[in-house]
């Protein structure tokens, strides 16, 4: 979903606060509130919403939630508000993302190499603020700083 905001630039700019009323609004719905984003694209400011819930989401709940949290977003200058599922292989961020994810296929991505590479695959064990482990078929936890860490995903 898609809708011009029109509303001039004179607008606070904070994703703390889209945040927190996106979070709200979500729970109230009984939906999960994955990521804001908002970003500049050639298309102007677009703020994006990922939204979630056992089972999936349907363009019929994206298209309510936005049309329930586009009111409330009055003070923030956007031009454009995409509302969307974060689709099945989303990058696990959470400690939610990581409870769903416990014990599955998971690929790590290093900002630089560690041991000669990048990228490393394994079944994930433990994830929280500091650390990411997981293991890799055959050997022993691998344990990564999550600083060091671009992206965690499912395979």
């Amino acid at each position: 979903m898609a809708k011009t905001n029109g509303k001039g630039t004179a607008r606070a700019n904070s994703i703390h606060m889209v945040e927190n009323m996106a979070e709200k609004m979500a729970s109230q719905m009984g939906l999960e509130l994955v990521e804001v984003l908002l970003q500049k694209e050639s298309r102007g400011k677009v703020l994006s919403v990922f939204i979630d819930k056992d089972g999936g989401i349907s363009l019929d709940d994206c298209e309510q939630y936005h049309r329930t949290l586009q009111p409330l977003l009055e003070a923030v200058d956007y031009d454009i508000m995409e509302v969307s599922s974060p689709g099945v292989d989303r990058p696990i961020k959470t400690r939610r993302d990581f409870e769903k994810n416990r014990d599955n296929l998971v690929e790590v991505r290093l900002f630089a190499a560690q041991d000669g590479s990048k990228l490393y695959r394994g079944l994930l064990k433990d994830f929280d603020d500091e650390k990411v482990v997981i293991q890799p078929e055959g050997g022993e936890d691998k344990t990564f700083l999550r600083k060091a860490v671009a992206i965690v995903k499912p395979v």
